[in-house]
């Protein structure tokens, strides 16, 4: 049985913008020292799972009762500067746009506050045959509330 202190790490809401941490190990980088370019989408997708679970959407309910899962459909991401090992990141994500089959996101992963990496992306509901299909209101309802959270920030 695990205790409160040996959960894994959670990421936290500030507003509109879920902040997720994340080191860098040794296994996070390459020859030269630095992660590894893949490795910063492996830390926005723990990030966005982070964000996607605090934000009330249970993607594993909906995926064991055949309801679907996302998948990203889109993905635009850009490299500033190099993470190093033993780095501490903070993986920002917010919710910029709802449709009815998906959300679009902006991530940007940060040293302190030197930007590294940023990304956009689209991820779409897809029932299990692999079609788009209508994401469930509550989930709509909860981007929705970040969003306009996000409109209330100065």
């Amino acid at each position: 049985m695990t205790t409160g202190r040996d959960q894994p790490v959670e990421g936290r809401f500030d507003g509109s913008t879920h902040r997720f941490p994340v080191r860098v190990y040794f296994e996070d980088t390459d020859l030269s020292g630095v992660v590894y370019h893949a490795n910063y989408l492996r830390f926005m997708e723990r990030a966005r799972s982070d964000m996607l679970r605090l934000a009330g959407v249970d993607q594993r309910a909906a995926h064991e009762a055949g309801d679907g899962a996302y998948a990203v459909a889109s993905l635009t991401i850009r490299y500033a500067a190099p993470a190093r090992l033993d780095d501490a990141l903070i993986v920002e994500t917010e919710v910029t746009e709802v449709r009815a089959a998906s959300v679009s996101i902006h991530q940007r992963v940060m040293r302190g506050d030197i930007l590294l990496a940023e990304a956009d992306v689209v991820a779409a509901l897809v029932a299990p045959s692999g079609r788009p299909r209508r994401q469930p209101g509550a989930w709509i309802d909860r981007f929705n509330s970040l969003l306009a959270k996000k409109d209330q920030t100065p």
